[in-house]
């Protein structure tokens, strides 16, 4: 007599959580990829035509990959600064900084708009100090500049909350052990530290890469509908006053998803071509 299978106890704890991915998860990407290429009276690739042969669209994906590619590789740079200056601070002033991080990192939307404006508006408090000093003659929060630095604002403490512990890792007998051995702070760093790092900060650039790729509340409320960007177009064809167009939102929403993936298997390749210790 054939014994009858029982899944372990721990695939039933997993059931919860298979339902809400499920759920939320894979069944709108699936309602997304099967919009995308819905038409009228039937099934094509119009939208995706639509997509490639309109400069508007175009203009919307490459904006938002700059600010994307811009706005992590600053924020990673000065996360991976901020880092090395924690894990060489210790007592009371880390544990503030840490805080400090925590509750910025939550400080986003249009409260993180919102105290922008206050500050860095047409009127704003540190723009007049600064056109009064004559440090600034014109500055506009509203433009490609201000999207930028707003970018990087948010991106930096996501950044030192991945990269900290990774910077923790580093031990101190390694970098005694390579001055013992001749090597300077480059070498140490150059066959070291950055090879240790690696993988930390690989993924840390491809997590900052979707959240700004992602990122529409705090944009949406700084400039409104005065900027091209993905996601701005995508919620205008889904809830604008005018055309809606749920499909070709799809569409635009699916290649948003493509890039995402495409940017985690260049981190995938990264991450396996990744630099080693002692390797010269």
């Amino acid at each position: 007599m054939r014994r009858r299978f029982r899944p372990p106890l721990a695939l039933w704890w997993l059931l919860p959580f298979a339902l809400v991915f499920g759920a939320f998860q894979l069944a709108p990407l699936g309602y997304v990829a099967l919009g995308a290429f819905r038409v009228d009276g039937g099934w094509g690739l119009d939208h995706f035509r639509e997509i490639a042969t309109s400069a508007f669209y175009r203009q919307a994906i490459l904006r938002s990959l700059e600010i994307a590619l811009v706005s992590s590789l600053l924020g990673i740079v000065i996360a991976a600064f901020a880092c090395y200056g924690l894990t060489r601070t210790g007592g009371r002033v880390r544990r503030v900084l840490i805080a400090f991080t925590n509750m910025t990192s939550n400080f986003a939307g249009v409260p993180l708009a919102f105290a922008f404006i206050i500050l860095l508006g047409a009127n704003g408090t540190l723009t007049l100090a600064l056109e009064r000093l004559g440090l600034v003659d014109t500055f506009n929060l509203y433009s490609r500049t201000g999207l930028m630095i707003i970018y990087t604002w948010f991106q930096v403490p996501l950044g030192i909350l991945l990269l900290l512990p990774a910077f923790a890792g580093l031990r101190r007998e390694w970098r005694e052990a390579a001055s013992l051995l001749g090597a300077g702070r480059f070498d140490y760093w150059r066959h070291i530290g950055l090879p240790a790092l690696w993988p930390s900060l690989v993924g840390t650039l491809s997590i900052l890469l979707a959240n700004a790729i992602g990122t529409y509340a705090t944009v949406f409320a700084l400039v409104g509908n005065n900027y091209n960007l993905l996601t701005i177009r995508i919620a205008n064809l889904v809830s604008g006053d005018l055309f809606l167009q749920p499909d070709l939102a799809s569409a635009l929403s699916l290649i948003t998803v493509a890039l995402l993936t495409l940017m985690t298997l260049i981190q995938q390749r990264l991450m396996r071509g990744r630099p080693h210790a002692g390797k010269r």
